[in-house]
């Protein structure tokens, strides 16, 4: 037996046409999936204000040709081995690379390691991928 609830919502005809205008363009196949995304994603934020547990990857661009930054990087993960728990490395260009960081724990520490990673000379950009953790 399914454990879904059924609930209605009144809503004000101009906010339903946008909604339904950014369902189109989102490609929902109904409102009710799109609802139950956009209360995911507003728990998955207060997650993350709240300083409790949560999941997501930091995602970092940088030249790959600054002496010692990859090594840098590595050894900044290395003493994070409590929340990071996978690493994807792809190579962009001849210069610059791509990697992202999959991390799961305590949000001020994922917070920390993500400000160490952006604070290296040569890390153009990083920016925090951030999903509720259940």
């Amino acid at each position: 037996m399914s454990d879904l609830v059924r609930c209605g919502v009144s809503i004000e005809r101009n906010l339903l046409e946008e909604f339904d205008t950014f369902l189109e363009e989102k490609s929902y196949s109904n409102r009710s999936e799109a609802i139950r995304d956009l209360i995911r994603k507003n728990i998955a934020v207060r997650q993350w204000e709240e300083g409790g547990d949560a999941a997501g990857g930091i995602v970092l661009v940088y030249d790959h040709e600054k002496r010692e930054l990859s090594e840098t990087l590595v050894d900044i993960q290395h003493h994070c081995l409590d929340i990071v728990v996978s690493n994807l490395h792809v190579h962009l260009s001849e210069h610059h690379c791509l990697e992202v960081i999959v991390v799961k724990g305590g949000v001020e520490k994922i917070e920390k390691l993500a400000n160490e990673l952006q604070s290296q000379k040569g890390v153009y950009h990083c920016a925090v991928a951030r999903v509720a953790t259940g």
